[in-house]
């Protein structure tokens, strides 16, 4: 394996303390005759856990050895891999070394660790090459890596030759993309500072837009703004406003959901990170993806700024905002900064230039050229959602007469009408249904 491995080119930046390396070192000490058998076995095993490890975060099976060679080739980010996520397979001489690469890489697919386990005394590496994994949760492991890095795993096992296999490999670029930003739908900023600024969300909501009951214009304009993004159009950062519970926030996940496969990735920040925003901008303005930062319930207080940053990035910054990049926000206010009497007086003994500062609120909220304003539902409206919701659910036996009265007393004790109270009241059903 160490001969393979040192003869990498274009992959030759994976990271000397990865588990194909190690791997590597320990095949070669093995060969080489040079080790103590026990703390051989302890190396083997100690990588063999982290495999695991690797496998139950993304939720690999059956050939976990070829699941991780698959897992290193698509998120390696090198010159060659950021081009073909641009354009797929292209002419040129790095070709050479791209096709040598990848032909290393399915020699390591068939690598024999037979002679080690004999020699040894060993199974691990029988087990983890016909591996029957726990059904696990969607909510553990990375579903959105996992299927596409399976998927690959397989293809790269069925490959019949090098040009098949270059096609297999930046056919999978060009469609998937490369790394985290490639392969993941949405993200946020790292705690760890260990690791890189952003960090993927391994479980993300399945909503789509059908799932919203009403609010039909406000969905379209939403779409029509993110259409022309996504195709590389002009658009404009989007505000969504107005009273809690009306499908704010899941109108913008459900966006991701449905633009994801043509490129769209979702970055969530709060206030208390804006500072980090042109850090953020630099890390994605040159990938082959569009990105939208969204921003939940935003909203602050007089005595809080970090709506400057926020300003500075959106319009102002010596940077241009990149094409790129769209900031879609929700709130409960349309202005979003909150403004006392004082400001809208014409006396005020700590300030002169009163216009001054009025102007300087409102002018966030200029920012986005699209505002689009979600209210509570009528009461028709109301009942629609939760008859609508509730027949989504054969197991709820009401007819529309009783759901309506049902549905009138739960908001009257549970916030008023509102999207969020009806699905609350579909849940409260569902809760009281024996499911044996």
């Amino acid at each position: 394996m160490y001969r393979l491995t040192s003869k990498l080119v274009i992959y030759k930046n994976i990271s000397k303390d990865s588990i194909l390396f190690r791997l590597s070192n320990i095949c070669q000490n093995f060969n080489t005759g040079n080790y103590i058998k026990e703390d051989l076995i302890t190396e083997i095993y100690t990588e063999i856990n982290r495999l695991l490890d690797i496998s139950t975060r993304y939720g690999f099976n059956k050939n976990l050895w070829h699941n991780y060679l698959a897992f290193v080739l698509s998120m390696t980010e090198n010159p060659f891999t950021l081009v073909s996520e641009k354009v797929g397979a292209n002419e040129g001489t790095v070709n050479k070394f791209a096709k040598s690469d990848f032909h290393i890489f399915k020699q390591l697919f068939d690598y024999d660790f037979s002679p080690i386990e004999k020699e040894l005394d060993i199974d691990c590496f029988s087990i983890i090459t016909d591996y029957d994994a726990v059904v696990k949760s969607e909510q553990i492991f990375n579903k959105s890596v996992s299927e596409k890095v399976q998927k690959l795993s397989k293809s790269i096992e069925n490959s019949k030759n090098n040009q098949e296999l270059y096609q297999i490999i930046t056919d999978f670029y060009k469609e998937y993309g490369v790394g985290k930003l490639g392969l993941n739908k949405a993200f946020r900023i790292s705690t760890d500072d260990k690791s890189s600024l952003l960090s993927p969300i391994t479980a993300t909501s399945d909503v789509i837009l059908d799932d919203l009951v009403g609010y039909e214009s406000q969905k379209r304009e939403l779409m029509q703004n993110t259409e022309a993004f996504v195709e590389g159009r002009r658009a404009n950062n989007v505000l969504l406003y107005g009273d809690a519970g009306t499908g704010k926030s899941a109108s913008i996940k459900a966006i991701l959901n449905q633009y994801y496969s043509r490129g769209l990735r979702m970055i969530e920040i709060y206030k208390h990170e804006f500072k980090e925003l042109p850090k953020i901008i630099a890390e994605v303005k040159n990938r082959n993806y569009r990105f939208i930062i969204y921003m939940d319930d935003l909203s602050f207080e007089e005595f809080e700024i970090e709506y400057k940053y926020l300003k500075a990035v959106m319009e102002g910054g010596l940077e241009a905002k990149p094409e790129n990049v769209l900031i879609y926000a929700t709130s409960n206010r349309r202005h979003l900064i909150r403004e006392s009497w004082s400001d809208r007086s014409d006396i005020s003994d700590d300030e002169l230039h009163l216009s001054d500062t009025v102007n300087e609120k409102l002018s966030l909220a200029a920012r986005f050229g699209v505002t689009i304003g979600y209210y509570n539902p009528l009461r028709e409206e109301y009942f629609n959602i939760v008859t609508t919701l509730a027949r989504r659910h054969p197991e709820i036996k009401l007819t529309d007469d009783e759901l309506r009265l049902a549905a009138g007393r739960w908001e009257m004790h549970h916030g008023g009408m509102s999207g969020r109270t009806a699905q609350q009241f579909i849940d409260s059903l569902l809760g009281t249904i024996d499911i044996t």
